[in-house]
């Protein structure tokens, strides 16, 4: 599961990075099966769509997708060929898209619509109509739910599984003296809650190793402020997901196996998946900086832009600073007249922020001396109790992507190879799965059949 709305160029980027660095030392004696390519490509959708971020298909072949760049919600046919529009900024349907929204399947074909800036959610049943509307049940985590942190999911019980939002705490951080203000830690990991409904009775499932964001900050001599993250494009994190049986696959990054969470709130582990795993000498992570930096740089003009003016409104074509995982940049600039004022909390002020990406990372040294088997969002779970895990490729393989097909008992049954530049976002029921691809912006959706 990915922050805020993902990046995916960012992923593909950093997959082709991975294939073309220097190849450090195999894994030696691996067995693994052999590679099969995913079933054909059956539908493609015509219609041009921004950064997708939810789909959710229904029993009968059609499916919702969530579109948060294009402000819109649309309802698809079997074939992809006709839609209608759900939701929209405009109000389509008497649906108004906010700023942000997200889509959740829930019992049968009905689905959740979580608007977090109104924090509550609308049932729509499976003609895109509005059966009720509920609130979300925990307004601190109304983004979570909406899919700020990769997507929630409800159970067979009725319950919500979510990532949390970080719990940062900012009780005592300020300015230092006489310089810029200082930004709390990020947390390098977060909790997997799972919510009832109903009663609103919370639990946390388990807690996730998450990528570790670090903000440097500067001050100009005109009271300017510039906040600079800094990445580390290979971490090791967990994913997770949720099966058809009710469980919780927690998907570990350091050792790569994975520790189950029963409905039940029983508890076991399988064992370590194998894999090809491939030592990084320190030439290979000079190497591995040095191209994820030039492909970043290729990405140009596609990257997300946000610019604040005055009184805060704000137009986006990407997620909010730091949502997306990657690194950002946020310059605060004093009014004309360098006062260094900014704009308040209330929107007085002429003051403007802007914030744009900035491509900074950790040293090579602070790589890690494995490359990891996956990054964040790179799991899925099918509708037959199987997780599908993205791998960061190891050695140059051609076609696209691979993924581990790991089952229940923990086994790698099988490695799928889908198109190139696709990326697996959904599956649908008798087999089906849907397909994303990117071009700069504009994303094109599809189905195909997993066989």
């Amino acid at each position: 599961m990915t922050l805020g709305i993902p990046v995916r160029s960012l992923s593909f980027a950093l997959g082709t990075a991975a294939a073309s660095s220097a190849a450090g030392a195999q894994s030696k004696g691996i067995t693994l099966p052999p590679i099969r390519q995913l079933g054909a490509v059956t539908a493609t959708a015509t219609e041009q769509l921004g950064i997708v971020n939810n789909i959710r298909a229904l029993s009968d072949g059609r499916v919702y997708v969530n579109d948060p760049m294009g402000r819109r919600v649309i309802l698809f046919d079997a074939g992809l060929q006709t839609f209608t529009i759900v939701a929209d900024s405009l109000g389509a349907n008497g649906n108004t898209y906010g700023r942000f929204a997200g889509l959740i399947p829930s019992r049968a074909d009905s689905t959740l619509l979580v608007d977090p800036q109104s924090l509550s959610m609308l049932v729509l049943d499976p003609a895109g109509k509005v059966a009720r509307v509920m609130s979300v049940p925990n307004a601190q985590d109304a983004m979570s739910f909406a899919g700020a942190l990769g997507g929630s999911v409800m159970d067979s019980q009725g319950r919500l599984v979510y990532r949390a939002a970080p719990r940062v705490e900012f009780r005592g951080i300020g300015p230092a003296a006489g310089g810029p203000p200082r930004i709390p830690d990020m947390p390098d990991s977060a909790a997997i809650f799972r919510i009832d409904l109903a009663t609103r009775k919370l639990d946390t499932v388990a807690y996730i190793k998450t990528q570790k964001i670090k903000m440097n900050t500067t001050q100009d001599d005109h009271g300017g402020v510039r906040m600079v993250s800094e990445i580390n494009p290979l971490p090791v994190v967990d994913e997770w997901a949720l099966v058809s049986d009710g469980s919780v696959a927690i998907v570990r990054g350091r050792d790569y196996h994975i520790d189950w969470v029963n409905a039940d709130g029983s508890r076991t582990s399988t064992p370590k998946i194998p894999f090809e795993w491939q030592r990084l000498s320190d030439e290979d992570k000079v190497a591995f900086i040095d191209s994820v930096k030039a492909a970043r740089e290729r990405m140009g003009a596609n990257a997300p832009q946000i610019a604040t003016t005055g009184g805060g409104n704000q137009t986006r074509n990407g997620p909010p600073p730091g949502m997306d995982g990657g690194p950002q940049v946020m310059i605060f600039r004093g009014p004309p007249g360098g006062d260094g004022a900014r704009p308040n909390a209330g929107g007085a002020g002429t003051g403007t922020m802007n914030v744009t990406p900035q491509m900074n990372f950790v040293a090579p040294s602070e790589l890690p001396d494995y490359k990891p088997v996956f990054l964040n969002g790179f799991v899925r779970a099918d509708l037959d109790g199987n997780v599908w895990i993205r791998t960061i490729p190891t050695k140059a393989t051609a076609g696209g992507p691979v993924y581990d097909v790991v089952n229940r008992t923990g086994q790698l049954v099988e490695r799928v190879q889908v198109p190139v530049n696709r990326a697996i976002t959904a599956f649908g029921p008798g087999g089906v799965v849907y397909l994303t691809s990117r071009d700069g912006m504009t994303t094109t959706l599809e189905k195909a059949t997993i066989r």
